[in-house]
């Protein structure tokens, strides 16, 4: 009797699944060791799953993994699930386990964070919207905002597959994974399958974007990964992390040291966590003033109300004559909701220069 559970078998995963039983991955001791590993840490994230809070509304005449356009809001996560998720753990590209406020929190780490949840790692849509992203948001272009900006990418696959992610979509940003979905529960990240409209952000035609994602898929089968890029029914969002006041105070000068260029993390000091846990304490806090949650697979908030919530000028960008068009409908739709720092950053902006320009009128005694 077939498994009611079992994917279709011409769905996509149901050929990968079909590939890699035919075809056993082989694995040496020292990988076998690191799956083991892997598999610790992965029961260590289960610990801190909870349930999904009810504050968040989400559409529940239709099962979870409805395959229309969910009703789901932006209505901004209350300060009780924010307060709740900061321990969730998320993995990085080799696997070890860290905080999920330790992505958004700490010394040297951006005044501002956008935290970009996206589906399993072999989407196609998504990766169009990383690699678009890229086109248009870098390290630089946030670095010179005059309240320091980044964003964090966090998937929900096997962290193995990170690499491979970084590299198909030349994402220039750090990318962790929620291999449990706790995170995408708690802030009320829901499952489709209904791709909804095309977006501006999609330059791939439908089928290549399959086509592409299965034979990303086909290489990962000698390793063992094929099956493992995460749900392929969840969707994600985006929500912005700001401290509550433009002038609060942050690590003085001589405490700083220069991080890695596009990290914002600064060198291990001290022996043992004690070091990190007293600077975890002392960072100023945060909470999310933006969000957007995706109703479809392809439903990410375009580029450049993105642009805009960070603080860019989208205005400024001369699209390609083909893209032309969507990226003007895209410069006319908001997805998201909240209220963020961006009228107060202009302000800063605007004082900066009309002082730059005082400094170098001349002074009485330059003209006498």
């Amino acid at each position: 009797m077939a498994d009611p559970t079992a994917p279709p078998p011409h769905s996509f995963t149901g050929i990968l699944k079909d590939i890699e039983h035919q075809n056993p991955p082989r694995e040496s001791d020292d990988v076998s060791q690191g799956h083991e590993e892997h598999h610790a840490l992965s029961e260590k994230a289960s610990s801190h799953r909870r349930s999904k809070p009810a504050s968040i509304d989400i559409d529940k005449t239709q099962p979870q993994d409805f395959d229309g356009e969910l009703s789901t809001n932006n209505e901004l996560p209350s300060a009780n699930v924010q307060k709740m998720i900061e321990d969730y753990i998320v993995l990085d590209r080799h696997g070890k386990s860290r905080t999920f406020k330790s992505l958004y929190m700490g010394n040297n780490k951006a005044r501002r964070v956008l935290v970009i949840f996206i589906r399993h790692f072999f989407c196609g849509n998504c990766q169009e919207y990383l690699r678009t992203l890229s086109e248009h948001i870098t390290p630089d272009s946030l670095l010179r905002l005059p309240i320091s900006t980044f964003i964090t990418v966090v998937g929900c696959g096997d962290p193995a597959l990170i690499d491979m992610y970084a590299k198909e979509t030349g994402c220039q940003f750090p990318i962790y994974t929620d291999p449990t979905r706790s995170l995408f529960d708690a802030l009320g990240m829901v499952k489709t399958l209904n791709m909804g409209d095309k977006p501006a952000y999609a330059k791939k035609s439908t089928s290549r974007g399959i086509f592409d994602s299965i034979v990303q898929g086909l290489k990962q089968v000698p390793k063992g990964l094929a099956l493992k890029s995460g749900d392929h029914r969840q969707v994600g969002g985006e929500f912005l992390y700001e401290p509550f006041q433009v002038s609060t105070p942050v690590s003085t000068p001589h405490e700083e040291q220069h991080p890695q260029f596009g990290t914002f993390e600064r060198p291990v000091n001290g022996n043992g966590n004690g070091k990190a846990r007293e600077e975890e304490e002392r960072a100023e806090e945060k909470r999310i003033t933006w969000c957007h949650r995706m109703k479809t697979t392809r439903d990410h908030a375009e580029i450049p109300e993105l642009m805009e919530v960070l603080g860019l000028d989208s205005q400024a960008h001369v699209p390609d004559p083909k893209d032309e068009k969507r990226w003007v409908e895209a410069t006319r739709q908001r997805k998201g909701t909240g209220v963020t720092m961006v009228p107060e950053m202009k302000r800063l902006s605007q004082a900066a220069r009309e002082s730059a320009e005082h400094s170098h009128e001349p002074t009485a005694v330059e003209n006498n």
